[in-house]
């Protein structure tokens, strides 16, 4: 009798808890939520997200997330795009489970585009590309209006850069990369050429001289004066293009390519380097903004 009394006592133990659980599960509510690091506070254990819309719970929004386990914002840097699930509860909210989104930076088919670029890095040597907090080094490239432009003129400004080519045919990689210029060059006005330059870049400098490089910033009816687009010798382009990691290599009359968009702090070092083409104008507006405008 008394080793019944025993079990039933550890069988409702087990109930208790299993009440217990169920209790927080059902107080938790758990969302899929995904967005753009804009910051990393380590010493706040906190992120600062341009964050997509959460379907049932929030609008696209700017948003500082709780995040219980520091370890995992060691792998976070600003511009990275990430995953997480959101935990709400009655008395506090955090982030868990936070994955750094990988892109395949191929325009075209990703196999064919790893073989070309691994050809091209075996013929041309190992490159140097700028980490984040380096200094960007002068370069020299002319402008639509065939201006020899400098990248040390504009220092003491935040530099937003891309890079394109013109014959580019899908409108999801070069035409919506120079379309979020577009989208910068109307929210920014006051401040181009007084705080912030756009600087975009032809990885196609045969092709792309001055003159069609004006012909196609006309799309954008962008300022010659505070939207640059780049050209020049192959050797100073190829140049440019290693310091952020662009890959380009011909393949039928076009380019196989990688996409990355960058800015340059006031310092004139990299603040960030974003690849591919998965963000939206608005969760880079909302990056360009923390350095236009940092915390104090």
């Amino acid at each position: 009798m008394e080793a019944l009394r025993r079990q039933s006592g550890r069988w409702m133990q087990v109930l208790l808890l299993v009440v217990f659980f169920l209790a927080i599960a059902h107080a938790q509510k758990r969302y899929s939520a995904s967005g753009l690091v804009l910051s990393v506070d380590r010493s706040q254990q906190t992120m600062l997200v341009s964050c997509q819309e959460i379907r049932g719970f929030m609008d696209a929004m700017v948003m500082s997330f709780a995040v219980p386990d520091v370890k995992s914002l060691d792998a976070l840097s600003r511009g990275a795009l990430i995953d997480f699930t959101l935990v709400v509860s009655k008395d506090r909210s955090y982030a868990e489970g936070i994955r750094v989104r990988g892109y395949d930076s191929a325009e075209r088919e990703p196999s064919k585009a790893r073989r070309l670029q691994g050809l091209e890095e075996a013929l041309r040597g190992p490159t140097q590309r700028l980490a984040v907090g380096q200094t960007v080094p002068n370069f020299t490239l002319t402008d639509q209006q065939r201006r020899v432009i400098h990248f040390r003129q504009f220092a003491g400004k935040v530099v937003a850069l891309n890079f394109v080519y013109t014959r580019c045919a899908l409108p999801e990689y070069c035409y919506r990369s120079s379309n979020n210029f577009g989208v910068l060059q109307k929210q920014f006005q006051e401040r181009l050429g007084r705080d912030l330059v756009l600087l975009t870049v032809t990885f196609d400098p045969v092709h792309d001289q001055p003159e069609t490089l004006r012909n196609y910033a006309r799309t954008w009816q962008a300022d010659p004066e505070n939207w640059r687009f780049l050209t020049g010798r192959a050797p100073d382009v190829q140049r440019v293009c290693d310091l952020f990691g662009v890959n380009f290599v011909p393949d039928e009359g076009l380019f196989v390519h990688s996409l990355h968009t960058a800015i340059i702090g006031r310092d004139g070092k990299l603040v960030a380097n974003l690849e591919g083409n998965e963000f939206t104008a608005k969760q880079f507006s909302d990056l360009l903004k923390t350095v236009l405008d940092p915390a104090n």
